[in-house]
C-alpha cells in the first residue's frame, strides 16, 4: 500500500546574521539608493534609455532576489548560509545601483556611483566564493551520510518524500549495474503496520517509517544501499554477499528493525517484521525479482 503524501508546509526564510526581517531590511536599502540616486540626479530622458541595459541590468537584480530567497526558504541558518545570503544581497544593491545609472542623470563631481557600483559587486562576489567554499565542504559531509541512499547518484525526482531513500525504480537500476556480480536482495516489511496508521495517524506513521529507514542505513556497509519499494517495505542490495552470509545479514537486519521502539504520543509501537532475501540472478530482470521477494514477503 502506498500512503499519501503529506502536505506541503509554508515557506520559512532562514534569517541572516540572525536577522529575521533581513528581507524587508534589503527593501529599505533598496528604497534608499532609489531615493538617493533621485535626489542627487535628474532623470534620464526616455530617449536616452537603452532597453537592453534596462532589461539586462533589471532582469539581473531580479535575478539575484529570486535567487536570494529561493537560499533562504531552502537552508538552515548558520554561517555559510550568512555568506551566500550577503553575497547575492551585495551582488543584487551592486546590480541596482548599475539599473539606477540608466534611469538617472548624476552630476560629473560625484564620485560614490562607480565606487558604490564596483564594491557591493566585488564585496558580494567575495563573500559568495567564500560561501560556495562553506557549501562545498557541507555538501562532501552530507555525500558522506547520503552514501547508502544514493549510491553515487543523486536525483530529487526519485527520492521518497517520507523517508529519503530512493524508490524501487532506482534500485531497479542499481541491480542491472550488478548484474554478472554476486550479490543479496533483502526485502523487509512490518507486520501490524496498518494499526499504526488507524490509531496514530498519518504523520506518526511517516515519521515511523523514516525512523526505519535511518536505522537501516545504520546497519549497511559503504556499498550496501536501501530503497524504499512501496508502503511499510524495504528493500537493500548487498554486493559481494552470498550464501550463509546473506541470510545471516538479512536476520540481523530483521532483527535491528524489529528493535525499534516508536513513540507516538502516549503509545509506543515496537512491530514485528517479516524479512526474506535471494540472491541477484544475473539471468533474470531486476523488477520480477523483487516482486518475487514481496510477494514471499506477504
Amino acid at each position: 500500500m502506498d500512503l499519501p503524501l503529506p502536505p506541503q508546509r509554508g515557506l520559512h526564510y532562514a534569517p541572516v546574521l540572525r536577522l529575521a526581517p533581513f528581507g524587508s531590511l534589503l527593501a529599505l536599502l533598496l528604497a534608499g539608493l532609489a531615493l538617493l540616486f533621485s535626489t542627487q540626479g535628474l532623470p534620464r530622458p526616455m530617449a536616452d534609455w537603452s532597453s537592453i541595459d534596462l532589461l539586462s541590468e533589471g532582469g539581473l537584480t531580479l535575478a539575484l532576489a529570486v535567487w536570494l530567497g529561493q537560499l533562504r526558504a531552502s537552508r538552515p541558518a548558520g554561517p555559510v548560509t550568512d555568506a551566500l545570503a550577503l553575497g547575492l544581497a551585495a551582488w543584487m544593491l551592486g546590480g541596482f545601483v548599475d539599473l539606477c545609472d540608466e534611469l538617472w542623470l548624476l552630476p560629473k563631481t560625484l564620485w560614490w556611483d562607480n565606487l558604490l557600483e564596483s564594491g557591493l559587486i566585488g564585496l558580494g562576489m567575495l563573500s559568495l566564493t567564500w560561501g560556495l567554499h562553506g557549501w562545498r565542504r557541507e555538501q562532501l559531509q552530507l555525500s558522506e551520510q547520503l552514501r547508502r541512499r544514493e549510491r553515487g547518484l543523486r536525483d530529487p525526482r526519485r527520492q521518497d518524500r517520507v523517508t529519503r531513500l530512493a524508490d524501487d525504480a532506482y534500485m531497479a537500476q542499481q541491480i542491472e549495474a550488478e548484474r554478472g556480480r554476486a550479490a543479496t536482495l533483502v526485502m523487509l516489511g512490518f507486520e501490524g503496520f496498518d494499526a499504526v496508521l488507524r490509531e496514530s495517524g498519518l504523520a506518526e506513521a511517516d515519521r515511523l517509517l523514516a525512523n526505519a529507514a535511518e536505522l537501516l542505513c545504520l546497519n549497511l556497509g559503504d556499498d550496501d544501499l536501501v530503497c524504499r519499494y512501496g508502503g511499510d517495505r524495504f528493500v537493500l542490495l548487498l554486493p559481494a554477499v552470498t550464501g550463509a552470509q546473506g541470510e545471516q545479514l538479512a536476520a540481523t537486519l530483521r532483527s535491528a528493525l524489529a528493535a525499534l521502539s516508536h513513540v507516538a504520543g502516549a503509545r509506543r509501537w515496537q512491530l514485528p517484521v517479516r524479512a526474506v532475501h535471494a540472491e541477484l540472478q544475473a539471468a533474470e530482470a531486476a523488477r520480477p525479482q523483487m516482486l518475487r521477494l514481496a510477494r514471499r514477503l506477504g
